[in-house]
């Protein structure tokens, strides 16, 4: 069913959607999933996030958007951060980074500048840039200092549920 806006009043701009309509149809931009690590008093934390970017290759930032109610928020912004893309086998530490009660043991990998989950499908490690006021959410840019990657495949969000990309044979990096 399609959704339908009100008819916009003289010299206002249109009511939008309401926030549950505009998740409905977001669910339906399939993300990948990340853990976003730093350290807070000399410990490593981490939340799950599916809304992050690249931004710029000149210089290199990314871009992660925190919600305001999550426990990170506050905690997140003007420190160093790894944005850890999860791999298809890694669902029960997204789950346990979202606080879903999922029961995961995260392994840290040894000598990170960062704190940084072991073996993620890629990191991005990067030194605060700017934040910004995003309504509800709190978008945090990162330069990027250091990153990794390894073949294998991508833990996905969609409709509300996880699923898996398969790695192809045939990747475009070649053509970046």
């Amino acid at each position: 069913m399609p959704a339908t806006t009100a008819p916009a009043r003289a010299g206002l701009p249109p009511p939008g959607p309401g926030p549950g309509a505009l998740r409905a149809c977001m669910s339906r931009f399939a993300t990948g999933v990340t853990v976003v690590t730093f350290a807070d008093d000399g410990r490593p934390r981490g939340a799950t996030m599916n809304s992050f970017t690249s931004v710029s290759t000149d210089p290199p930032l990314v871009l992660v958007s925190v919600a305001r109610r999550a426990r990170c928020h506050d905690l997140l912004p003007g420190r160093p951060f790894c944005v850890n893309i999860l791999g298809a086998e890694q669902e029960p530490l997204a789950r346990l980074f979202a606080g879903s009660g999922a029961h995961a043991e995260p392994r840290w990998a040894p000598g990170a500048r960062v704190p940084r989950l072991d073996n993620p499908l890629a990191w991005v490690e990067c030194e605060p840039w700017r934040s910004y006021d995003g309504g509800d959410h709190t978008l945090v840019l990162g330069r990027v200092t250091d990153l990794g990657h390894r073949d294998g495949d991508a833990l996905t969000y969609a409709w509300s549920r996880f699923g898996t990309a398969t790695e192809s044979a045939d990747g475009i990096e070649h053509l970046i």
